[in-house]
């Protein structure tokens, strides 16, 4: 991918596919790297299926944003991922056989 500039403005659209985003409108950033954060740390997982950035005249995918937001050159610190402990199963309580 070429250079891409966190500083300029940009749009976000969420939604749970494009047709969705696109009649909620988009989200204005100040920065491309806010809009990032957000997206990926804050939206719904599930608006990400529709999701597009776009800066200026280029429109970036969900593909594309992710990517970016791992980039090294994104400008903020990423949020740590929760890991979460396993559950602990509790055994299935024994059902007694009856004889008789």
């Amino acid at each position: 991918m070429t250079h891409f500039d966190f500083q300029a403005p940009a749009e976000l659209y969420l939604g749970s596919d494009w047709q969705t985003a696109a009649a909620q409108g988009p989200r204005t950033f100040r920065t491309a790297a806010q809009a990032l954060r957000f997206a990926l740390e804050e939206a719904a997982p599930v608006s990400l299926k529709g999701a597009s950035l776009t800066l200026g005249n280029k429109r970036y995918t969900s593909d594309e944003m992710n990517w970016l937001y791992r980039s090294p050159d994104y400008p903020f610190a990423r949020k740590k991922t929760q890991r979460h402990r396993p559950m602990r199963v509790q055994p299935a309580a024994r059902q007694v056989a009856s004889h008789g």
